[in-house]
C-alpha cells in the first residue's frame, strides 16, 4: 500500500489516513487503489467493526490530482481505481466515519455522502467544483444531494460549485458535528469506538435498512455519472479548465456552445 495512504488498526477500528500533505492530500489513481484496498480489508476482517477516514488537522483532501486525471480514464469507470473505491464505499456493510479538517474538495465532499457519521473541524471548507472544471457530478451526488437537501440547494452547490463552510454543512444536515480542528479526529474516533462496542450484526442490519431505499438506484447513478465524467475529461471545456488551473487563471468558457 502506498505510504500516501496510511492504515492503522486501533482496537476494532481501522483508521485510513490520507497522507500527501505537500499536495494538499490530492488523490492519485494509486491512492484510490489503496483506499479501496483498505475498505476491502475491513470488510473481510471480522476484527474490524468500523472504518475511520481522516487526513490532518489542516487538510482532508483537495480532491483529484488533476495531473493524474488530465489524460482521462483508461477504462470503464467502475473498473478504474476511483470507480472501484466509490462503489466499495457505497456498498460497505460496516459503519464508516469521517474526520474532516480544512479543504474537502470534489470527491473530498462527495465521499462523505456515503459515510455514516461525519465530524468536521471549524476550519473545514467543502466544495464540489465539477462544473467549474468542465466536468459533471460524481460519487452519487446528483442523486443523494437532491434527496437530502432538496433540488434547489443541490443545484446551487453542484452548478455554481462554490465553497461552503462547516456551519453551512451543519445547517444542510451534511455533517454530524462541528469540532475544534485539534479534536475532530478524537471525536470521530470516540464515535467509532462506540459503534464498535454495539452488536455488530445489528449495526450492519441498521445500516442496510438506512441504505435500502437508494441502494440499486445509487449504484446505477454512480456508473452513469462515472461514464459521463469520463467523457467530460476529454471535452474541450475540461481542457480549457485544466489549462487555466495550470496557468493560475480563471477558465474562459465564453466561446463554447
Amino acid at each position: 500500500m502506498t505510504n500516501l495512504v496510511l492504515t492503522e488498526q486501533q482496537g476494532q477500528v481501522l483508521i485510513v489516513r490520507i497522507n500527501r500533505l505537500d499536495r494538499k492530500n490530492a488523490l492519485t489513481h494509486d491512492m484510490y487503489t489503496a483506499l479501496g484496498d483498505a475498505l476491502t480489508a475491513a470488510e473481510q476482517d471480522s476484527s474490524i467493526r468500523c472504518v475511520l477516514f481522516t487526513g490532518s488537522n489542516d487538510c482532508f483532501t483537495a480532491g483529484n490530482d488533476l495531473s493524474d486525471f488530465a489524460e482521462g480514464l483508461p477504462e470503464a469507470f467502475e473498473h478504474t481505481p476511483v470507480g472501484r473505491f466509490l462503489i466499495l464505499l457505497a456498498s460497505a456493510t460496516k459503519p464508516v466515519v469521517a474526520a474532516v479538517n480544512g479543504p474537502a474538495v470534489g470527491i473530498g465532499t462527495t465521499m462523505l455522502l456515503h459515510c455514516d457519521f461525519v465530524y468536521a473541524g471549524a476550519n473545514a471548507r467543502f466544495q464540489m467544483p465539477f462544473v467549474n472544471l468542465g466536468l459533471c457530478p460524481e460519487g452519487g451526488s446528483s442523486l443523494l444531494l437532491p434527496t437530502w437537501i432538496g433540488r434547489a440547494r443541490a443545484a446551487e452547490l453542484l452548478m455554481l460549485g462554490g465553497a461552503f463552510s462547516a456551519e453551512d454543512a451543519d445547517r444542510l444536515g451534511l455533517i454530524n458535528r462541528i469540532c475544534d480542528p485539534e479534536q475532530t479526529e478524537a471525536e470521530a474516533l470516540d464515535t467509532c469506538n462506540r459503534l464498535a462496542a454495539q452488536a455488530p450484526a445489528a449495526i450492519r442490519a441498521t445500516k442496510a435498512l438506512l441504505n435500502r431505499p437508494n441502494k440499486e438506484t445509487l449504484l446505477d447513478t454512480l456508473k452513469a455519472e462515472g461514464a459521463l465524467f469520463s467523457e467530460r475529461l476529454q471535452s474541450p471545456e475540461a481542457a480549457e479548465a485544466f489549462m487555466a488551473f495550470r496557468e493560475k487563471r480563471k477558465p474562459d468558457f465564453t466561446h463554447f456552445d
